[in-house]
């Protein structure tokens, strides 16, 4: 069917307790990340896992609540930045330093932040492993919400085309014995590679969480879609410019010209009028 091979995603919980499990499907949200930061190669294939891993910790740590994920390059000031949303919506930026293409090197960092019901946020900060972005994300759980989990995300190109990109991650939870422990890691030693079951077509996130838990009854406890969407838009950025010192403004206005602001994550770029900028000023 046409909507399971649209971005979404799926949460469940075994019947016993012993396993959460989420799966998604992120290509065409990668896609338009990609096209809209105009990134390629290891770029976009990073930016797409870091997507597709931030999402996978919103859904199962915080999801009515945001999540920012960045990796943080050893190299400046270089970084990726990914941000997933309660209403399904991300995106993501890749801010440079230098000029060429982003390198994280030895030594980078994978940071994610997740906002709390009160409005404050966690954070918590682990080195970039081997294993990439699925190893991080799982040292990061580990380590900064103490929860022990497996997860595997992937970005499938084709030279500079996003060809699919998607992931599962499975936590363990306190009801878990030592027999559904054995049986899960058995499978996820067998389970094929993602790039692998990303390539067919017939791979939605229902069927990968059927496979990740044959045999094992659990019930389905959330849907939604997933999408590429950014935040910005002209009221957003004209309330912005309201909170600007008046002075700011005042040169903003002696330059005769239109202000234009282009937005750093879809680059849509937004015109203010000098007569606009004004009538900024008068407002006490």
């Amino acid at each position: 069917m046409e909507n399971e091979r649209q971005d979404s995603v799926v949460r469940a919980i075994t019947d016993d307790g012993s396993f959460r499990v989420v799966a998604l499907r992120t290509t065409d949200t990668v896609r338009s990340i990609v096209a809209a930061q105009r990134v390629k190669g290891d770029e976009a294939r990073w930016l797409g896992e870091l997507v597709t891993g931030t999402i996978l910790v919103r859904e199962t740590m915080a999801p009515d609540l945001r999540v920012q994920g960045v990796l943080q390059s050893a190299i400046g000031r270089d970084s990726l930045i990914a941000d997933s949303h309660p209403d399904g919506g991300a995106r993501a930026l890749v801010q440079r330093t230098r000029g060429g293409s982003l390198v994280l090197g030895d030594g980078a960092v994978l940071q994610v932040t997740r906002t709390l019901p009160r409005g404050s946020a966690h954070k918590g900060v682990v080195r970039v492993t081997s294993g990439g972005v699925s190893a991080s994300l799982m040292a990061y759980l580990q380590e900064s919400e103490q929860v022990a989990s497996a997860i595997a995300v992937c970005t499938v190109m084709d030279g500079d085309a996003v060809v699919a990109a998607g992931g599962y991650l499975v936590q363990l939870l306190p009801e878990l014995g030592e027999g559904q422990l054995a049986v899960m890691t058995a499978r996820l030693e067998d389970f094929p590679p993602m790039e692998t079951l990303l390539r067919d077509d017939a791979t939605t996130p229902a069927t990968l969480l059927a496979e990740l838990l044959y045999l094992m009854p659990y019930a389905v406890v959330g849907t939604g879609a997933v999408r590429y969407q950014c935040r910005c838009d002209s009221q957003r950025l004209r309330a912005t410019l309201g909170t600007l010192p008046p002075q700011e403004l005042e040169s903003l206005i002696a330059e005769g010209k239109d202000l234009e602001i282009e937005c750093d994550y879809c680059h849509v770029e937004y015109r203010f009028p000098v007569a606009e900028l004004k009538s900024l000023l008068a407002v006490d």
